[in-house]
């Protein structure tokens, strides 16, 4: 049996810091757009809008460039 070694191993802390922390800024958004008017309502605009940001820019496909 042969043995696969990677150059970088990360531990579950680094795999799912990224993911948590998009979670937590997506349920502050939600939460905040059901707390109040004004300075509520930026703060899930600026939540959610950053998750929406970050699947589309990671989410996406690359578009090759023709030379």
């Amino acid at each position: 049996m042969t043995r696969v070694t990677s150059a970088t191993t990360q531990s579950l802390r680094q795999v799912f810091a990224i993911p948590i922390a998009v979670a937590a800024a997506s349920v502050l958004g939600l939460v905040s757009a059901l707390m109040g008017d004004g300075g509520w309502d930026a703060l899930s605009w600026l939540a959610l809008g950053s998750a929406v940001a970050l699947a589309a820019r990671y989410g996406l496909p690359r578009r090759q460039r023709r030379e």
